[in-house]
């Protein structure tokens, strides 16, 4: 049998790499599994050569012990690969496509999946709607920073390349559709980013990064990032974004005064969730949403793709232990301002991104710094993420790669 290494949580502040099972369509048991998961056939699913697995922010929260993720779980849910075996059930996806693979999880047939909110399938998480790869409580679905991976659903779920020379030409752009890409434009999209608005993104992290990218994508006059970390803000400066350094300035409004002659935007996207800081570098969860609401004009949208979560043994206080924030929500209301939460719909915007890849319209690699490593230097790219580097490091678990 084929070996197969992958990444896996060691425990709070920790990761390794290590040999598991080769994936077979069928849901074992193993760290983070659902019980009622297990043994569940996928005569629909494929498993793929993992060609491109990139390390999320959403796994860093885990991995810093921010979750109730059980030690021994595989992470990575940012999977492109080529097709090297088929479920019985599948008809149109073909050993030997390369394809990119959604972060969610979705059945294809349930109410949601039909609706296009595949973010909330029914049907493949037994806890809640929803579901993912390598994610704490959300089924138990392998992770796919791995050599190898099953994908269930593959005739729904996977989005066959066009061309594979083109695609692995343009694999470090392409390997973002899984999440980073689709996830900062639906923070743009849903906030309400059209031609001629001004938009503020909280965060200078990939996920912020893309957002801004996608802001300017979709035609706004502005884009205005903010972050704690110099060298973040200098990459969002690179392709073309005015910035905010906020352990500089504590009042975003003021700053985004400044910049545009009134204190608000029409838009604003929170790329930053739960663990967030104020500018004195103190964690304060809430301090990104009341500080959109504040700054965004009345009547305008916060688009929020930042995660949240139900748990979080590592907060700073009982109530955000549980999820429950301080939320000036009274001011949101007042200004009649529009909030859309909760994973991305990938499929709803993967297809569209990827044209404006191959056709030159979107450079999301050079946006977000990508950086290829080993799969073996995974816990290098976990450690260098963590302290703040203004990179997205993709994984090359074959040396398929070109940096």
């Amino acid at each position: 049998m084929t070996n197969n290494r992958a990444v896996a949580y060691t425990g709070n502040g920790g990761v390794t790499v290590k040999d598991i099972e080769f994936p077979e369509l069928v849901l074992k048991d193993g760290p983070g599994v659902n019980p009622q998961n297990v043994g569940r056939h996928c005569d629909h699913g494929v498993i793929l050569k993992v060609v491109s697995t990139n390390i999320c922010g959403s796994d860093q929260h885990m991995v810093r012990g921010r979750t109730t993720a059980p030690e021994g779980l595989v992470l990575g849910h940012e999977i492109t690969g080529e097709v090297i075996d088929t479920g019985r059930d599948v008809e149109f996806i073909k050993k030997g496509d390369l394809v990119s693979v959604p972060f969610n999880i979705a059945c294809g047939r349930c109410v949601n999946c039909k609706e296009q909110k595949t973010h909330i399938c029914l049907n493949v998480n037994p806890d809640r709607p929803g579901s993912a790869y390598g994610y704490v409580d959300m089924g138990g679905w392998v992770g796919g920073q791995a050599e190898y991976v099953m994908v269930p659903y593959a005739d729904f779920q996977c989005l066959k390349f066009p061309d594979k020379d083109e695609a692995m030409d343009k694999m470090l752009d392409l390997t973002m559709l899984s999440d980073i890409f689709p996830t900062g434009f639906h923070g743009a999209y849903t906030g309400g980013v059209k031609i001629g608005s001004t938009v503020y993104i909280a965060g200078a992290g990939p996920v912020g990064l893309a957002a801004a990218h996608s802001a300017q994508l979709l035609g706004a006059s502005v884009v205005i990032v903010g972050d704690l970390i110099e060298e973040r803000l200098q990459q969002a400066r690179s392709f073309g974004c005015e910035t905010i350094n906020i352990s500089e300035h504590d009042d975003i409004s003021e700053q985004i005064d400044q910049i545009l002659g009134v204190p608000e935007v029409d838009v604003a996207v929170d790329c930053v969730g739960f663990e967030a800081h104020g500018h004195d570098h103190q964690e304060a969860p809430a301090t990104v949403l009341n500080s959109i609401m504040k700054a965004t004009k009345a009547g305008g949208g916060l688009g929020i793709p930042g995660l949240y979560v139900t748990e979080d043994p590592g907060a700073s206080d009982e109530d955000a232990r549980r999820g429950s924030l301080k939320l000036d929500f009274g001011l949101g209301w007042a200004k009649a301002q529009t909030f859309v939460t909760g994973q991305t719909p990938v499929m709803k915007y993967h297809r569209g991104l990827m044209m404006a890849i191959l056709k030159e319209k979107a450079q999301i690699a050079k946006a977000v710094n990508a950086t290829v490593i080993s799969l073996e230097d995974a816990p290098r790219g976990y450690e260098e993420f963590d302290s703040g580097v203004a990179k997205k490091f993709v994984l090359d678990p074959h040396g398929l790669l070109k940096n």
